[in-house]
């Protein structure tokens, strides 16, 4: 959940120096660098490579720009039928290659010391953001299309699960061990729309890495924030594990698909920035509304936040595997 980012003063340098975000994200040795960065401060069981989930609207020419204090802006958006039957197939190998390349020199760099995580944002979330053309409060552009329009919302689920089901695929070859998924705008449908056109895309996705000798044995994490109504349905999609924002009961989770899949989460973020107290007193009361027993990771319920201090994730990192073990 953003390991690498504006809470750690050395990330701070690194983005400064590649003169922005997305400067940073394209490039390879610079999104290594700061990938591996939280593991020399912290005593981490993984890293996540560090990069956006809009990496694929962006390939697809919509023309992506991220403003401090702002949020993604695209210079184009899809609101016309048309629109969307003029994207572009993209070539993950060439238009994503900066992608590709970091995570090869993360896995190289990391030489299996923690195993190195790849991911993606969901059909349904990248689409609100192309829809919208950026961050939105209301979503009544991407809503509109899928109530109105649902044939033409389809059509673009088609076409981004197919591109995020290449893009995992290629993150594998290069070197990624393990997969996320992150629905992050999943949970402000219905359960009828979440069905049709976030968890069926997701399914899909997972069904075809799984089928794939490539990448069958890969682990498999889905998360939709705000997704704790649905768990059962998420679990039945075949993947390996199932993310939790801070909202769901874990002792609830757990009993409800906790003999299906390993569960994710789910501190609140915010809780990092109370007193070490208060963090470490947390993390012991999430381990124990888990219980005894392996098939739980734990993590935060989303990001984490710029503001944090890094020695809250120290106090956060040395709990958890104090209290794990216990």
């Amino acid at each position: 959940m953003r390991q690498a980012g504006r809470y750690l003063p050395e990330y701070r340098e690194v983005r400064k120096k590649a003169g922005d975000f997305l400067s940073l994200c394209k490039n390879p040795e610079l999104a290594c660098l700061v990938t591996l960065q939280p593991l020399e401060r912290f005593d981490l069981d993984a890293a996540i490579i560090f990069s956006d989930i809009l990496t694929i609207p962006d390939a697809m020419g919509l023309g992506l720009t991220l403003e401090e204090g702002v949020g993604p802006r695209f210079n184009s958006s899809l609101r016309t039928t048309t629109d969307i039957e003029k994207l572009p197939e993209i070539d993950i190998e060439t238009q994503l290659d900066y992608v590709i390349r970091s995570i090869a020199l993360a896995r190289h760099e990391l030489a299996d010391r923690v195993p190195l995580i790849g991911f993606s944002g969901s059909p349904w979330t990248l689409a609100t953001y192309m829809v919208e053309g950026g961050s939105s409060k209301d979503f009544k552009y991407v809503k509109g299309m899928m109530h109105d329009r649902p044939d033409s919302a389809d059509l673009l689920m088609r076409k981004l699960t197919q591109s995020v089901t290449d893009y995992l695929h290629a993150q594998v070859t290069a070197g990624a061990q393990s997969l996320m998924i992150f629905d992050t705008w999943g949970g402000l449908l219905a359960e009828p729309d979440y069905e049709r056109f976030s968890l069926e895309p997701m399914t899909w996705i997972v069904q075809n890495l799984k089928s794939n000798p490539a990448t069958f044995n890969i682990p498999i994490t889905l998360f939709t924030k705000g997704g704790g109504n649905w768990l059962e349905k998420i679990a039945a999609s075949g993947c390996d594990a199932v993310g939790l924002d801070w909202t769901v009961s874990l002792a609830s989770a757990r009993s409800r698909i906790g003999h299906l899949v390993a569960l994710q989460g789910n501190m609140d973020p915010t809780v990092l920035y109370a007193s070490p107290e208060k963090v470490a007193n947390e993390a012991v009361r999430i381990l124990d509304e888990y219980g005894k027993g392996d098939g739980h990771v734990f993590n935060l319920g989303h990001g984490i936040h710029p503001g944090v201090e890094p020695d809250r994730v120290q106090v956060l990192v040395d709990t958890v595997h104090r209290e794990s073990a216990r």
